[in-house]
């Protein structure tokens, strides 16, 4: 399998990076090389991994029997359209493409073709979600913040489509419900899209999401929390320091051998949840702290999607999915637009 990289900027050089990684480690995968637009930047890469240049998309995918796309939001479209036509399976950042009318037409193009696209939602390969999802079971409030410094780096995209997007992906892959209402609010600051917002996402199951995302903050912060009904628990998880924390309660005996609550929980936690224990005193109250493995998660997204072609199944995050957030994401924008003059 021959598989590029179209855009070798700040992302595309990751790729490019773990993909020549990837060749290395894998006899049937080779790198066929990257594209660009600039110049200058395109012969950098090239000498720095010492992989093949392409100054056209035509010769990209000529050389090339899957590619990866992480040019700006507002490319993807067009860029994909062509290597698409040309037979190339898609690796596509996240968004998958900046309107919902744009992704219908590459996911018409993938299914006539028989291609695959995987859509670069790279939290659902974060080891610490992958550790503390088997805890979650059914959950009904999900609070997710996601905040990070001011990047010139994204200026064509608002902080929705930017940094929202990821968590809007998580609670759709985790709340298996239809969409009963979105109430949100943001605010432009120091671009001309948005650069703070958050929203409610009120499913038909009576599931709750509040996702806040910021492109303001002094430091990162990407953090979830999950209270979940079946099992009755409590969990939390940070994607940036990969720590999570589970309390429920369950069976006494189902409690974690590994980490018993008595081991870890303070007497002030004992004393909290000491009356829901009074009222349920066939339950124990567990607490466990998953070992998080040290993995590449980009590079396991990658390696996933070379899985998925080679045994033509559907990818972990599917171009049907990648549509879904972005659709949510326009729910929202569009929530914000009609309760704030500026934002056209």
């Amino acid at each position: 399998m021959r598989i590029g990289v179209a855009g070798v900027g700040k992302l595309g050089e990751f790729h490019t990076n773990l993909l020549k990684q990837i060749a290395g480690e894998s006899p049937d995968v080779e790198f066929s090389g990257v594209f660009d637009l600039n110049p200058e930047r395109l012969q950098e890469i090239g000498k720095k991994y010492g992989v093949p240049c392409f100054s056209t998309l035509t010769e990209l995918a000529a050389a090339s029997d899957a590619a990866v796309i992480a040019t700006t939001t507002s490319s993807h479209y067009a860029i994909a359209k062509q290597l698409l036509e040309a037979g190339l399976h898609l690796f596509i950042e996240k968004p998958i493409t900046a309107t919902l009318d744009e992704a219908d037409e590459l996911i018409g193009i993938e299914k006539e073709k028989g291609l695959t696209i995987q859509v670069g939602h790279i939290e659902r390969f974060n080891p610490a979600l992958l550790a503390v999802e088997p805890y979650i079971g059914e959950p009904m409030y999900i609070q997710a913040e996601r905040l990070s410094g001011f990047s010139r780096r994204v200026t064509d995209v608002s902080v929705i489509l930017d940094l929202m997007i990821h968590d809007i992906d998580l609670v759709l892959s985790l709340i298996k419900s239809d969409i009963r209402s979105i109430a949100a609010s943001g605010v432009k600051v120091f671009s001309n899209e948005l650069d703070m917002a958050t929203a409610r996402i009120e499913f038909e199951n009576g599931a709750i999401a509040n996702v806040t995302a910021s492109r303001l903050s002094r430091s990162k912060l990407r953090k979830m929390r999950f209270f979940s009904r079946k099992p009755k628990s409590y969990a939390s998880l940070d994607f940036t320091s990969g720590k999570s924390e589970v309390f429920r309660l369950v069976p006494p005996d189902q409690l974690s051998s590994k980490n018993p609550i008595k081991n870890f929980a303070t007497k002030k936690i004992l004393e909290q949840f000491g009356e829901i224990q009074e009222s349920l005193k066939d339950m124990a109250l567990d607490y466990v702290s998953p070992d998080i493995p040290k993995v590449n998660a980009l590079k396991v997204e990658l390696e996933q999607f070379i899985d998925a072609i080679r045994a033509g199944r559907a990818a972990k995050v599917t171009s049907e999915e990648g549509r879904r957030a972005l659709m949510v994401a326009g729910k929202i924008t569009d929530e914000i637009r009609k309760n704030t003059a500026d934002l056209d």
